[in-house]
């Protein structure tokens, strides 16, 4: 293998709304006042670096960014060990194989625990196999650019979340590589990987077993173990209220891109309907699944269901939360007959994703509002503005950056 990774910079002391993406431990920290997403971002003129163009304001564009095309997706066979089928990772194994990059960099798991991801630089396309599945925790990505840099690599991949996107792309015309292609999944909320593990344990008597995790669009979480079984939870049924209040840090409960806006091409699930969801957002994108001609099956995304009450609902729970105020708790009889209809009349494809996508811009007004208020003005950007702005969350005096000091 391509690995270890080669050793980065220990991180200073964290921001109060810090990832880790790996900018803090390059030779020039101070870069995280230009790169970081919880600063002051500003996605029109990355989206107009990156793809020539800013995201429409109505449509689709709206809720997801700049896209060239949108699919459900399947790479055919589906991949051992992938979390979906393997698109993500075959997407940069083929630029490897085809010379397109010299290295990727990404993430694989931790030598002693599975879960915990940590970066690496694979330059071997066989290697790949070791970068899929999914992960939980940080990991700063962004710090194997300067040993790729040392290394020789001119030609990179790059596959992470959207806080790691943001920073790449806002110091990418500095940083000298020849090219840089971006594979992007949608973020989940995210946490540590200790308190991951807690949450395996409140899932499962045996969590040292579990081998994969998913949150799936037909509202389950799904679990497998290594005896081979499976077993399936209502999301109704999750144990979040027992959950301590900093499981999702502040960072996560305030993200402003949750689909990816500025990758090349995003690959997720929420709108795949058990399947892949591909969104090809400008010409590397398009190139990337080009080259996977036959392998990849696609098909127009499903929509179903009304997201309005959904988000109605979750906007109400998420002011009560902010306000200190416990989550209102359904009766444990009520979850099951709710678990058994949500996949049946609630929002499916592409209207599941809309709701992911509201909800989630709807929390980070709040949250912010409630913890970092000062923050508002510099930290929301108008896309996020505008998905709230139909559950009555509208900016107020001194929240956007157009106001008058």
């Amino acid at each position: 293998m391509s690995l270890p990774a080669p050793p980065v910079l220990a991180n200073p002391a964290p921001r109060g709304l810090c990832t880790d993406c790996g900018v803090s431990r390059m030779a020039d920290p101070a870069a995280c006042g230009k790169a970081c997403q919880f600063i002051k971002p500003d996605y029109p003129a990355l989206e107009a670096q990156v793809h020539g163009r800013v995201a429409g304001s109505d449509g689709d564009e709206r809720f997801f960014g700049t896209m060239n095309a949108m699919y459900r997706a399947a790479l055919t066979p589906a991949r051992d060990g992938a979390q979906w089928t393997g698109l993500t990772t075959r997407l940069a194994e083929q630029l490897l194989e085809t010379g397109a990059v010299d290295a990727v960099l990404t993430m694989v798991p931790d030598a002693v625990d599975r879960w915990r991801p940590r970066p690496a630089i694979i330059t071997d396309p066989a290697d790949m196999v070791h970068a899929r599945g999914m992960r939980m925790g940080y990991a700063p990505l962004l710090a194997l650019l300067e040993p790729a840099q040392a290394a020789g690599h001119r030609r990179i991949a790059v596959i992470g979340i959207p806080c790691q996107i943001y920073a790449l792309r806002a110091l990418e015309a500095a940083l000298g590589f020849e090219r840089i292609y971006v594979i992007g999944t949608p973020c989940s909320d995210n946490t540590t990987t200790a308190n991951f593990h807690g949450f395996l344990a409140r899932l499962t008597n045996a969590p040292d077993t579990v081998t994969y995790l998913e949150f799936r669009a037909d509202y389950h979480v799904e679990l497998r173990f290594e005896d081979g079984s499976q077993r399936l939870i209502p999301f109704l049924k999750l144990p979040i209220a027992d959950l301590p209040d900093d499981f999702f840090p502040l960072t996560c409960r305030t993200c402003v891109d949750y689909t990816n806006r500025l990758a090349d091409i995003t690959v997720g699930y929420m709108a795949g309907e058990g399947e892949q969801w591909l969104i090809v957002r400008n010409a590397r994108g398009q190139e990337m699944l080009d080259g996977l001609g036959d392998e990849v099956t696609l098909a127009v995304p499903g929509s179903r269901g009304k997201r309005a009450r959904s988000v109605k609902g979750f906007v109400e729970n998420t002011r009560l939360a902010a306000g200190g105020l416990p989550l209102r708790r359904m009766p444990n009889w009520l979850r099951g007959v709710m678990g058994w209809l949500m996949p049946r009349i609630g929002p499916r494809g592409l209207e599941f994703a809309r709701t992911r996508v509201e909800m989630k811009a709807a929390e980070t007004v709040l949250h912010l509002r409630r913890a970092e208020p000062a923050k508002m003005k510099n930290m929301v950007p108008a896309h996020v503005w505008n998905l709230a702005a139909p559950y009555g969350l509208a900016p107020e005096d001194g929240e956007r950056r157009d106001d008058a000091p």
